[in-house]
């Protein structure tokens, strides 16, 4: 099906903490008050986006934490209680009508409880339709210090199967997946997706801004031109109630095409200028004509089932014992590095 041209909008957003926030009831209020200013912001920029250059804006990317921020030492039950989102709560279901009222798909990260997991939290990426349904939630695979479906590999794809895993929804605007903040540091995630049809992957960060060349922003041109497809990639304008200096992490939203040109880039603080028009056909184009320039159709991949399918590294399944969900604290999660490390040694030898 042919996809017209269309502006995807990477929104850079000022992130507001609820780590200090003396109640759940304030830090839920202050979750909808967030979402409020992003509609704002994103009628905003719709409004001079399609007039500065006629093609209509179907397509927002917003920040990694742009609800709550991120937990400073919070036990998880703590955190499921101030700030993970519930499948069908009213923070969704508010992110549900900004994206229907502006005509969008939305895309954005949240921390979220499954219902098939209550102990734990997922960190979610997510994509909402421009009819409000949430159409793709992808959990972050790999994490320092959260929770993610592969610390429960075993049960979680016997709820949910493979497909959970490196998830793609094909829609009107193109085959769209999402990649989780410094996942994009990891090649094999995006390729999975790629793979897997991905066209375009949202990509919600909160990352160090800096003048000069970062690893993140390096990883979003290679992932872009490695697996043909564009990156469109918010982060934070800043996270502001949280003790460190407020823009720490704000700058180069960017929008990246399929041959790993940076089309458009945001400064610092809020901004809508990291927005570009998305040309689906054209990227479909290049995938389809042999060439030395089509990175898909040259991989073989055969040649590396072996290494990848023999070794484990970080180990699964760590926070199962006995087929039951344990809640970890945050020693664990560096136990199991520790782990990591030991077991790439024994690969050496």
């Amino acid at each position: 099906m042919k996809v017209d041209p269309y502006q995807a909008i990477a929104l850079q957003v000022s992130c507001q903490a609820v780590n200090l926030l003396p109640s759940v009831d304030e830090a839920r209020a202050q979750m909808l008050r967030a979402i409020e200013h992003c509609d704002h912001l994103i009628k905003g920029s719709i409004g001079f986006a399609n007039s500065f250059n006629g093609v209509p804006v179907k397509l927002v990317v917003l920040p990694e934490y742009f609800l709550t921020s991120f937990p400073l030492g919070e036990s998880i039950p703590a955190w499921i209680d101030k700030a993970c989102l519930q499948f069908n709560g009213p923070e969704y279901e508010a992110l549900g009508k900004v994206a229907q009222s502006n005509g969008i798909y939305l895309s954005g990260n949240a921390y979220e409880v499954d219902p098939l997991f209550p102990q734990l939290y997922f960190q979610t990426s997510f994509i909402i339709n421009d009819s409000g349904d949430v159409v793709l939630r992808y959990r972050r695979l790999v994490s320092m210090y959260s929770p993610t479906p592969h610390d429960v590999l075993d049960q979680y794809l016997e709820a949910y199967g493979k497909d959970a895993l490196f998830p793609v929804v094909d829609t009107d605007i193109g085959r769209l997946a999402c990649v989780a903040s410094e996942e994009i540091l990891y090649p094999e995630i995006t390729r999975a997706l790629a793979l897997n049809g991905a066209e375009l992957i949202c990509h919600s960060s909160s990352e160090v801004g800096s003048p000069r060349p970062t690893p993140k922003n390096i990883a979003k041109q290679a992932r872009a031109y490695e697996n043909m497809a564009y990156v469109v990639s918010a982060n934070s304008a800043g996270i502001e109630k949280i003790p460190f200096p407020a823009q720490s992490t704000d700058g180069s939203s960017q929008v990246v095409d399929y041959k790993g040109q940076v089309l458009a880039e945001a400064d610092t603080g809020e901004s809508m200028a990291g927005s570009a028009v998305i040309d689906i056909n054209g990227l479909r184009q290049a995938r389809n004509k042999p060439a030395m320039t089509n990175m898909l159709a040259r991989q073989r991949l055969d040649l590396f089932a072996d290494v990848y399918g023999s070794q484990t590294v970080y180990p699964p399944n760590n926070m199962l014992e006995s087929g039951d969900v344990v809640v970890p604290d945050r020693a664990h999660f560096m136990q199991c590095q520790e782990t990591a490390i030991d077991n790439l040694k024994k690969l050496k030898q």
